[in-house]
């Protein structure tokens, strides 16, 4: 086994694990797991939320999930971001259409933000992980 740090107690293997029916594990590897370098690619610029609502709910990011966001990266069409929209923040998917943006919801009982020129928006960040824990 190859430890690069001495202090990480987590362990991965190259198999990987059936969420269905069990498959057996032939011959595997373990390594350290590192969640910083995992989830952190830019860690100067990077920090954590916690995610409250369910608009993102269709996206997969629920009620109390912790959020990573990247706030060195600028948006792309479909990114999901953390945006100060009106004096609020808020998390969407940054959606581009001619020349519209908007921020769209990921659950169908919210609506659309569309932004207009009169709006003040600034996207503070991409997210680009979700931390979730199913056990406290």
């Amino acid at each position: 086994m190859d430890n690069k740090k001495t202090d990480s107690p987590t362990i991965i293997m190259d198999t990987p694990i059936a969420c269905g029916f069990p498959s057996p594990a032939a011959d595997s590897r373990e390594n350290s797991l590192d969640f910083n370098e995992l989830l952190l690619k830019h860690k100067s610029s990077t920090y954590c939320l916690k995610a409250s609502g369910r608009s993102l709910e269709n996206a997969g990011i629920f009620d109390g999930d912790i959020l990573i966001v990247d706030k060195s990266l600028s948006p792309k069409q479909n990114d999901l971001v953390v945006a100060e929209y009106q004096g609020g923040f808020t998390a969407k998917r940054f959606k581009i259409q001619g020349d519209h943006i908007y921020l769209h919801p990921e659950n169908d009982e919210f609506d659309d933000i569309i932004i207009s020129e009169r709006d003040s928006l600034s996207i503070f960040g991409v997210i680009t992980g979700v931390v979730r824990t199913y056990r406290k």
